[in-house]
């Protein structure tokens, strides 16, 4: 017999950062769209609805995340990689903010 209610947690996150919003965001990027390097002002968690994209943070390994997938994007770490494949992508993300201040995306990597 199938459980009425089933819970399954895919992604859990210690995070240092203080945050009291969270902005749920649905966006989404054309096919080949290069998001470029980037960084937030708070942490990003988020699930891939449909799509892909190539996913890289601060110089490691490149992967391709595709629907389903989850991911984490630490505050004021570079984001090398967020661009959609060719058939583009469709994704949810939670931004977190500190208070009375907005999520923000700032090209390029941050100054440390």
């Amino acid at each position: 017999m199938t459980e009425p209610v089933v819970r399954v947690t895919l992604l859990e996150q210690q995070i240092d950062e203080p945050a009291a919003a969270v902005q749920l965001r649905r966006i989404t990027l054309q096919p080949s769209v290069a998001g470029g390097p980037h960084h937030h002002s708070g942490p990003v968690f988020g699930t891939i609805e449909a799509g892909s994209v190539v996913f890289q943070i601060d110089g490691g390994p490149e992967s391709i995340l595709r629907a389903g997938d989850v991911f984490y994007e630490p505050a004021n770490v570079l984001i090398d990689r967020f661009d959609a494949t060719a058939e583009g992508v469709t994704f949810f993300g939670c931004f977190l903010s500190e208070p009375g201040q907005a999520p923000l995306l700032t090209p390029g990597p941050p100054t440390r």
